[in-house]
């Protein structure tokens, strides 16, 4: 069972924020804005976050604003600087570097979210928000990747268990997935395509358990083009072009056909879970990702709370102590109970309570041993993977030569963030910003991380 947290602990979480230096709301009135895109579960535990918080601060009123995913970025790099947008907005940790770039964020002041105290009590992949000496920004959650499986399509299957490796998950989808007369997938053993989180799985999953590493340890080098990788595009693929038990675009989305009981095993994030816990007819589970020559690799993610860069005054006071909130203990163990997402710090995460619910425990398990890609430029190092896997899907290039190219182009990206490292470039340039003819606007809208 979920563990559940009442008014008590939220009351223990107003000590978080006093041990931060933050002091009880006077009685004047100011309302605050807080942005994220629109996923239900997300949405939901907001506003139960919004409402906790409001009844220990009377003088404090925070409007939550939503939009649809395909909209979020373009609105943000509207509003922002026009002074009209969000005091506290989400960003993808991806997204950092560019909107830093941009100047949308304010550092959040040491005083109130010292350094070392975030780099101690979160989980290290956060200290990637940190530039500068300071924090720009800080996760509620973190997320890492498992295998859901169906139970009930294993069970007609004759298995037992979920596959411990990569052997084993091929095996297993060859005995779950069917065919009609014509050849045709008509039930997916899995996965495979996007939208979906298989461009992680590939790169900071799958390069490392065939011998390679995807990148250098600065990320300023992309080191996958070579036999490692394509080796790993080779499985990948193959479970489309030679085991016939996938198939990319299979019922549109992958999620949506492992959510729809079409596909037997399916890699995904944590996130899936909060979904998945309202699919009432569908028997799941979620395991460890399967490993490979005795490797074991997973891939973590997160999202993040920002101060925007033109808040002041009563507004930034109270915006501050409102993400002071939405960070602490108490409000990570509710996300956690209403979407899935784990808690961004270890002591909240790692607690008995939840390591006794088998899926939260699994999922958990693998941020021991996860890697967060360094992103410059989160959206079109995505769109590197989409090109590279359709080269071998649907033109049938040959994995080492597509990797290769892929490595080439993704270098390309990232040497081009570096050249321009010291250039302020104006908000414009931001991926989803107003095509004004100043910049090219982003050339793809990607469908939700969730």
């Amino acid at each position: 069972m979920i563990q559940r947290y009442g008014r008590r602990t939220f009351l223990a979480g107003a000590s978080s924020a006093l041990a931060l230096g933050f002091r009880p709301a006077r009685a004047a009135s100011v309302e605050i804005e807080y942005w994220q895109y629109f996923f239900k579960e997300r949405v939901e535990a907001m506003d139960e976050l919004i409402r906790r918080f409001q009844s220990e601060n009377p003088g404090v009123t925070v409007k939550q604003t939503t939009f649809p995913y395909v909209q979020y970025r373009t609105k943000i790099a509207a509003a922002v600087p026009a002074g009209v947008g969000p005091d506290i907005m989400q960003l993808y940790y991806g997204w950092l570097r560019e909107y830093r770039k941009a100047r949308l964020l304010q550092p959040l002041p040491a005083e109130l979210f010292p350094v070392e105290r975030i780099d101690r009590s979160f989980f290290p992949i956060v200290q990637q928000m940190r530039a500068d000496n300071a924090y720009y920004a800080i996760p509620t959650a973190v997320r890492s990747l498992g295998l859901f499986t169906n139970r009930r399509l294993l069970r007609e299957a004759g298995l037992a268990a979920p596959p411990l490796t990569l052997d084993g998950f091929v095996e297993e989808a060859l005995r779950i997935a069917k065919h009609d007369a014509g050849g045709n997938l008509t039930l997916a053993g899995t996965t495979i395509g996007l939208p979906s989180q298989d461009s992680h799985w590939w790169r900071e999953v799958l390069v490392r358990q065939f011998g390679g590493t995807p990148y250098s340890a600065d990320y300023r080098k992309v080191t996958y083009g070579d036999e490692h990788g394509a080796a790993a595009l080779r499985w990948y693929s193959d479970l489309e072009r030679t085991h016939r038990v996938a198939q990319a675009g299979f019922m549109s989305e992958t999620a949506a056909a492992f959510r729809a009981g079409r596909a037997g095993l399916h890699v995904d994030g944590s996130f899936l879970v909060g979904s998945l816990q309202q699919a009432a007819n569908l028997e799941w589970d979620v395991a460890e990702l399967p490993t490979h020559n005795g490797i074991r690799a997973n891939y973590s993610s997160y999202w993040v709370n920002a101060l925007t860069a033109g808040v002041s005054g009563a507004k930034r006071d109270a915006a501050l102590k409102f993400l002071a909130f939405i960070t602490s203990d108490e409000a990570m163990a509710l996300w956690l109970e209403k979407t899935g997402e784990l808690p961004a710090k270890p002591s909240v995460a790692l607690a008995p309570a939840i390591l006794a619910n088998p899926a939260h425990a699994a999922l958990a398990k693998g941020l021991a041993y996860a890697f967060a890609t360094d992103f410059v430029d989160e959206d079109a190092q995505r769109e590197v993977f989409i090109a590279m896997l359709d080269r071998v899907l649907i033109q049938g290039q040959d994995p080492l030569a597509s990797v290769s190219e892929a490595a080439a182009a993704e270098q390309r990206i990232i040497d081009a963030y570096y050249a321009m490292s010291r250039v302020r470039r104006p908000w414009r340039s931001l991926p989803g910003a107003p095509n004004t003819g100043v910049c090219k606007p982003a050339n793809v809208v990607l469908p939700p991380r969730a």
